[in-house]
């Protein structure tokens, strides 16, 4: 791990070695607050595991392709990233309802910087499938 990583690198580096007590791990901390505030916000438990799942895809690609380096804590930048994909899941279907926007994290700049990133990677990987088909 890189001196300069968060001590939750760990989750990163998991997730890209394909380890299933990270993996565990992960939904068993982090995935009960993501289901609650989906849930709270039209959406259901399914959609919050579609969601769950297309973010850790996300993150893999990015750390495999990228050398993600996790500056903040996973907590903060895997529920920001879930929030942010329901949110325009909902801005989509015209549902853009939400009832409970706030929940306890903290977020900072680097997180949001970090989350910024990902999001940008992820909309050129998109638009990169979308060209070659």
């Amino acid at each position: 791990m890189q001196s300069s990583a968060h001590k939750d690198q760990k989750y990163i580096e998991g997730l890209v070695q394909n380890k299933s007590e990270i993996l565990r791990e992960i939904y068993q901390k982090f995935t009960p607050k993501i289901i609650g505030f989906i849930t709270r916000n039209n959406g259901d438990v399914e959609s919050a595991q579609d969601v769950i799942q297309e973010t850790l895809v996300t993150i893999f690609h990015q750390a495999r392709d990228k050398g993600l380096v996790l500056s903040v804590p996973f907590d903060a930048y895997f529920f920001l990233l879930c929030k942010r994909r329901w949110l325009n899941i909902l801005k989509k279907r015209g549902a853009y309802q939400v009832t409970n926007i706030d929940t306890q994290v903290s977020i900072s700049d680097k997180t949001q910087e970090a989350v910024d990133e990902t999001d940008l990677y992820e909309a050129r990987s998109r638009l990169f499938q979308e060209k070659l088909q």
